[in-house]
């Protein structure tokens, strides 16, 4: 996860691509194009924070390749493989009014509109057709389960007040 809520993930380097340092990575932005749009990145690499810098990237089949600055043979881009890319939160583009980035919806209470409460977003997923909100129970929740609650704006998720740090859902909380 981003380091202190000042940066977010926004990406992952998967794996090494050819010979010269290249390293395919699976980008969370949409477009997936758009992490090319940063071309300062943040890894954690033994605990310790490392600054890269995109030289040139481009689409390649299904994902991202990319060169970073100083990266030149296929071993030393092996050592990034596996780790997140990140981002200062500051460089995100400011979204239209109703928008939000996962990371501003992380940690927010989930109630019913009756005020029952489910639990707190730990993250979403991304299932094809919608966004997924992962609720986890806290002590204050109805009961002690997980719940999958699909993120659907005017539909189930009928209110995001950031400032109160709430969600509110129109869930079942038997479902």
């Amino acid at each position: 996860m981003a380091d202190n809520a000042q940066e977010t993930v926004v990406g992952r380097i998967t794996s090494v691509f050819g010979v010269k340092g290249w390293v395919k990575v699976y980008s969370y932005t949409d477009p997936m194009e758009g992490i090319l749009d940063y071309p300062h990145w943040h890894i954690s690499q033994g605990g310790k924070k490392v600054d890269l810098e995109v030289v040139e990237g481009k689409r390649h089949g299904p994902g991202i390749v990319v060169r970073l600055k100083g990266v030149n043979d296929r071993d030393q881009a092996r050592s990034y493989c596996g780790l997140d890319v990140m981002v200062p939160i500051e460089s995100l583009p400011e979204l239209p009014e109703g928008e939000y980035y996962w990371h501003q919806l992380e940690g927010l209470a989930v109630t019913t509109p009756e005020g029952d409460i489910l639990g707190v977003v730990k993250h979403l997923m991304e299932t094809g057709s919608n966004d997924v909100i992962v609720v986890r129970p806290t002590p204050k929740s109805i009961d002690n389960r997980e719940r999958l609650i699909p993120y659907l704006p005017d539909q189930v998720i009928q209110s995001v007040d950031l400032a109160a740090g709430t969600i509110v859902a129109d869930w079942d909380p038997e479902f």
